[in-house]
């Protein structure tokens, strides 16, 4: 099976249904599936053969969604790129893909100017204007969407053009399951970024796995407000509408408005990073006095979340809450944290809070010492993945690939421990791991500390040198608003809750963490100013 197979099959079965809603423009699956399958003939049309690659650079929106499966159809390659990227980063991946074809929001078609003589590669550039949000809704009797949208912007074709004279029927290509169905290039918080290949088995074999968790059924909205060129945001997407459930995308994240889409759009499923739903607790004033009558489900995951914000969370939104833990090179998740284990967490069993889940259907999970060999349960090392749903590889990356892929095993590069019960307890990239002393501290374990102090909204733990220990536990911490607090008082509070040598030696302020956009803390941007003039043993 290929991925459009689980988009046609919708499209057929539920024809007039709505696929996909933003702003005031509403999109039903024949006219999703007309559109898709025009842009899967202009892109045969552009002389673009099985296997090649085509860039999407656009925020989300209704076409970013149909692009995969346009893709998918034609059999060509679709490489998301992130667009809070710089020029530099974005001609990185467009040469290292070796794209053929871009397709780019206006906006963001002319931010590639400063590198468009770079990119060799490229032959054909297509551009789409118009904010979604300012669209009519279209009844069936008005032009296609095709007709209407494009951008003029100089040396980029009209997005309407490129799809305007392409026939509604697909074209005649079909795929293998083994084939290329996209390509995503890895946060690259450390060095350059990776290109991550998915065929359509892993992708397919996904779609199957998360289907048993989500229970998406026909009609179900899905709130779509994480990038589509994330691997959690593609994923939720494609069950979605492998359910027949229609899309609700919002273009940027906007707390306020998350809150009042989920509160008054009918919303059942919502896929939110851990930051996002900090957000909306903290910075949404009503957040806690609305009702959520319709949410059945929140899908959180991409990075770690405080327990305190968690059992808020699920406080507030009174709903089913389901954790995913993977990465890019799993597809998107490797285990889940189903909503029944965080039922039985607030039964009386908290600690079931702090992990990540058990192993999805077909996946398995093991945790490795240095060495590669398995250690027993509730011991630390590093966390490998088998199953399905793992990457052919890393673009044109033999070597990397070979290390990552050990005999069949994913090795993840984070640190975890698997208890009796087969629960992964999640403590930080193996690189982020800090040796005080000869001791090993994970710092999420410090984290957790610190955000049951009722004024810190948010922290990362760092180590920076020290002379003595070869390294010191520093934490970087965000007040919650209008809070006051003092570094001595935040160390006074792990004393007794800590080993001595896991409490922060020294405490920074500031006004926001940086992350990257999958809403994980850049720690070595953290790390980087304590570190010049030293050598550390990892990355």
């Amino acid at each position: 099976m290929l991925l459009h197979d689980t988009f046609d099959y919708s499209a057929r079965e539920h024809p007039n249904a709505e696929f996909a809603i933003q702003g005031s423009r509403i999109v039903s699956y024949a006219e999703a599936q007309a559109l898709a399958n025009q842009i899967a003939n202009a892109l045969v049309a552009k002389g673009l053969v099985p296997g090649d690659r085509v860039a999407l650079l656009s925020k989300n929106s209704i076409e970013h969604a149909l692009w995969y499966y346009a893709c998918s159809k034609a059999g060509v390659v679709p490489v998301p790129l992130n667009f809070r990227l710089a020029p530099p980063e974005w001609s990185y991946i467009l040469n290292d893909a070796g794209a053929k074809l871009v397709f780019a929001q206006d906006a963001l078609a002319e931010a590639l100017a400063p590198v468009r003589s770079e990119l060799a590669s490229v032959k054909h550039w297509v551009a789409q204007g118009g904010r979604p949000e300012s669209r009519p809704t279209r009844s069936e009797a008005e032009p296609s969407e095709a007709q209407q949208l494009g951008a003029d912007v100089p040396g980029w074709e009209r997005f309407d053009a490129f799809v305007a004279a392409q026939p509604t029927s697909a074209p005649a290509h079909r795929g293998a399951p083994d084939d290329d169905v996209y390509q995503m290039y890895t946060s690259g918080t450390t060095g350059r970024p990776k290109g991550a290949v998915l065929t359509h088995r892993a992708v397919v074999s996904q779609l199957h796995q998360a289907s048993l968790a989500f229970r998406t059924v026909p009609g179900d909205r899905m709130l779509i407000v994480a990038p589509l060129y994330h691997a959690a945001a593609s994923i939720s997407t494609f069950v979605t509408v492998q359910a027949g459930g229609s899309l609700y995308i919002q273009e940027d994240f906007v707390p306020a408005e998350v809150v009042r889409a989920l509160s008054e759009e009918r919303i059942a499923a919502a896929m939110l990073v851990p930051a996002m739903i900090q957000f909306c607790l903290v910075g949404v004033k009503d957040v806690a006095d609305r009702r959520y009558d319709t949410l059945r489900l929140i899908i959180y995951g991409a990075s770690p979340i405080a327990e305190q914000s968690l059992t808020r969370a699920m406080d507030v939104f009174d709903c089913d809450f389901l954790q995913g833990y993977g990465m890019t090179e799993t597809t998107a998740a490797a285990t889940y944290l189903m909503p029944a284990d965080h039922r039985r967490a607030l039964a009386g069993e908290p600690k079931l809070l702090l992990a990540a889940g058990r192993a999805m259907l077909g996946t398995e999970i093991r945790i490795v010492g240095t060495d590669g060999r398995t250690l027993p349960n509730g011991e630390i090392g590093e966390i490998a993945v088998r199953g399905p749903q793992l990457m052919r590889g890393y673009w044109n990356l033999p070597e990397a690939t070979a290390e990552a892929l050990r005999d069949g095993w994913m090795h993840t590069g984070d640190a975890g421990i698997l208890d009796d019960e087969g629960f992964l307890f999640v403590q930080d990239r193996t690189k982020d791991m800090i040796v005080s002393g000869g001791e090993n501290v994970y710092p999420r374990e410090v984290e957790e500390v610190l955000y049951r102090h009722p004024s810190v909204a948010e922290a990362a733990v760092i180590g920076v040198p020290d002379p003595k220990w070869g390294e010191a536990v520093k934490a970087i911490v965000v007040a919650k608003p209008g809070a006051t607090i003092d570094a001595k008082e935040l160390m006074q509070f792990c004393d007794g809750q800590l080993a001595g040598y896991k409490r922060p030696r020294s405490v920074d302020f500031v006004e926001a963490l940086p992350r990257n956009p999958s809403g994980k803390v850049l720690k070595r941007e953290l790390r980087e100013k304590f570190w010049v003039g030293h050598a550390r043993r990892v990355s």
